[in-house]
């Protein structure tokens, strides 16, 4: 797998922000939020879920990457990783896009779709 399409630039004016765009293809059915954080504790990261009025989030305990997920209805098919400072490469991203991946969720890029796993 070439390893420059797991990880997104974008450079905003303010700082530069890496995240990774994850969604399920159309045909797929959405993923609840359930089984989203079922997969990441597979991957032996420790998420916890916080429903805000301004959006879904995904935080870990011992990592400042986070995941703004969208959910309906308890349903999901769209997230951005925002990775943390300094953990741009590595855990816990390599692990977060392997749960999806393994649901899968796809990457998007510049070039369309591609596969976590």
């Amino acid at each position: 797998m070439n390893s420059f399409k797991l990880v997104r630039a974008f450079a905003h004016f303010s700082s530069p922000v890496m995240e990774t765009v994850l969604q399920l293809s159309e045909s797929s059915p959405p993923s609840t939020i359930t089984e989203v954080l079922t997969a990441l504790r597979k991957e032996h990261l420790d998420p916890r879920h916080e429903a805000k009025s301004w959006g879904d989030w995904i935080t870990f305990q011992s990592y400042s990457t986070v995941i703004s997920i969208e959910v309906n209805h308890g349903l999901s098919r769209a997230a951005t990783v925002e990775h943390g400072d300094g953990e741009e490469d590595g855990e816990p991203v390599n692990s977060i896009l392997r749960a999806f991946g393994k649901l899968g969720w796809n990457g998007i890029d510049d070039d369309g779709e591609f596969s976590l796993i």
